[in-house]
């Protein structure tokens, strides 16, 4: 059974964010609330934890997982960004857009694309994942809360806990997020490239 936190969404109990850094830290799968939709996170370094969660979510080798980051400079840590890119991301975070950027050796093999090597990174501008993100000192690794039958994210922590409760160790309610995922934007290229409209203004990036 999963362990239901419910934090206030504005000023996070810290008691109860250390309980959830610790379970992340044990090799469990949390389910918590982002800018855009809940989100599946763990351990970024954690093998088993990385491959149940992309069991739950569904998806292969090949789906891009997310790095949740405290900031920009923990994005330039795990991706390469030139003086292009900086300002754009500058501009965009913290926010409800993940980037595709090129991966840098800090990401284990397992966690970026198989054959292009990319990277998505995002800085959420909510204060329950930044006081996660915060305690725990790195990045996590997840994933849109989209369950495979589903067409649409999951907003609601009780829906959550219901659906979830024997395949994750805690579910966060933090509050309704929205019902959209985040923006998705590929910086690869030499242009930005729109790759998902979501809750973020792709106009930011020029496009």
């Amino acid at each position: 059974m999963s362990q239901y936190f419910q934090i206030h969404p504005e000023n996070p109990q810290l008691r109860l964010i250390k309980q959830a850094a610790d379970i992340i830290h044990r090799g469990g799968i949390v389910a918590l609330p982002t800018d855009a939709c809940y989100a599946l996170v763990c351990h970024l370094d954690d093998k088993s934890a990385v491959e149940r969660l992309r069991r739950i979510r569904g998806v292969d080798d090949k789906h891009h997982l997310t790095l949740l980051c405290r900031d920009l400079s923990e994005i330039a840590q795990y991706a390469r960004v030139d003086n292009r890119q900086y300002r754009l991301l500058k501009a965009a975070t913290p926010g409800p857009y993940t980037v595709i950027l090129e991966a840098t050796k800090e990401v284990p093999r397992r966690l970026s694309h198989p054959s292009r090597r990319t990277i998505g990174l995002r800085v959420p501008e909510n204060p329950v994942a930044s006081a996660l993100l915060e305690e725990l000192g790195q990045p996590l690794i997840g994933t849109t809360l989209i369950l495979p039958d589903d067409t649409d994210p999951l907003t609601d922590p009780e829906e959550v806990r219901e659906r979830l409760q024997r395949q994750v160790e805690l579910v966060i309610d933090g509050g309704a997020c929205s019902l959209e995922p985040t923006t998705v934007i590929d910086l690869t290229g030499d242009e930005p490239e729109l790759v998902r409209q979501g809750r973020g203004d792709a106009s930011v990036f020029g496009l």
